[in-house]
Formats: structure tokens, sequence, C-alpha cells
């Protein structure tokens, strides 16, 4: 079935980040979804190619990198900071904005992920610290051939890595391991369904830095 003849409830349950674009489009994907994507983008009068695009770009449809373990380190990078860091900023504010709708609309319910808002922004911060110190300082380095001189910084940012993994695990008692209740609406299935693409995204992330971009830069690294 073509996308455009799925229904936004469809997208928003199995596609992470479709939720985003719905937002940008002012389509309704929660109470009301039942709608195609090809209906719902003609109802609201726009463009339903360039939606269809923007979900086809979205990381869980575009394939991935093959063979990143022999990229050079500047493309490694660049690899890095488009599939990932790029990626996580997204989906952070995203999933920040769904989770505060669901603890809005749906407090009441036992099953609310309580304080999940709270955990993401603060997540959300310590993250972008993180990123913007390897972005400054470590990649700069790495791509001007000084990882010998790079060994410090790279281990912080693994012990840091390290951090955000055991962080996660607030993230499951908040969740429940993030599965959505019976009955639970589309907004709280996309938002269970986008942190799972987050933390699998994450761990993607911290492997090719730590088992592949650093480990090789390491072996070379002055020791102190």
């Amino acid at each position: 079935m073509s996308m455009l003849d799925r229904t936004l409830a469809q997208l928003a349950q199995e596609l992470p980040g479709a939720t985003a674009i719905f937002h940008q489009y002012r389509l309704s994907f929660c109470c009301g979804g039942e709608h195609t994507l090809r209906e719902a983008a003609t109802k609201r009068g726009v463009d339903v190619k360039e939606i269809a695009d923007a979900l086809s770009a979205l990381p869980g449809v575009a394939k991935g990198a093959k063979g990143v373990d022999t990229l050079s380190d500047a493309d490694l990078i660049e690899f890095i900071l488009n599939r990932f860091h790029k990626v996580h900023r997204e989906q952070l504010t995203e999933l920040k904005r769904l989770a505060h709708r669901v603890e809005s609309v749906h407090g009441d319910n036992p099953a609310c992920p309580h304080g999940l808002t709270e955990f993401l922004h603060h997540l959300a911060l310590e993250l972008e610290q993180h990123m913007q110190k390897e972005e400054a300082i470590l990649f700069p380095m790495l791509i001007q051939g000084e990882g010998g001189m790079a060994g410090g910084p790279m281990r912080v940012m693994m012990a840091e890595h390290e951090g955000h993994v055991q962080e996660l695990a607030r993230l499951d008692e908040l969740t429940g391991g993030c599965v959505p209740p019976e009955g639970a609406c589309n907004t709280w299935r996309a938002l269970y369904l986008g942190l799972k693409a987050f933390v699998a995204d994450l761990a993607a992330h911290i492997h090719l830095e730590n088992d592949i971009l650093f480990a090789r830069n390491l072996k070379g690294a002055f020791h102190g």
C-alpha cells in the first residue's frame, strides 16, 4: 500500500518522526487520524507529494550508510552529525511536545507517564551540551588529524555516553518499557514509538563513536 493511502493514525503509530511533520502541516492524527494521508493533505490544501517526500526522508525510512567503519574520520564525523546529532535534536523537540500533550490530556490515567516531559527536557539539555562539546572541540581535532592528542577529551565523551545510557533506565520506569496501555490514543502510541526509535538511535550513535571513531584514534593517543 502506498504511503499516501495509509491513514494518518497508521503512519503516526508506525513511523517515528511522522507526527512532527503532521504537526508542521496541521494534519490531525490523534483522535481524527482515520483519513488517509492523501485525503487529509487534499482537505488541508497542502502539497501531498511534499509531505510524502518529507516522510520518506525520515531516519526510520531512509536507508543508513553501509560500511561506515571504512569511512575516514572526517566522513564518519559528517555522517554522525547528519544522522545522529541533527536527528536527536529533532527527535527530542517532538518527543517533549508529545509527552506534554499526553501528560496534560491523560493525567488521570494510572498509566500516564508523569514526569516524562521534565525528564526529556533534562536529557535534551545534557545531550545538547555533550554534542556541542564534540562539535566545538573534539571533532575538529579529529578532522585535523590530531587524534593522538585527543585521548583525554575522547575518554570524557565516553564517560558521558555511559551516563546517558544509565539515564535511559529511568525512561523505562516512567513509561513501563514504552508499552502504551490498552486504548491509548494515537498521540500516546506515537510518543512511545518515537521514544523507542530515539533509544535505538542513541545506542547506534554511541556505538559508532566509542567503538569505531574513538577506538581507532585512541590507539594512537598519548597516555597521561
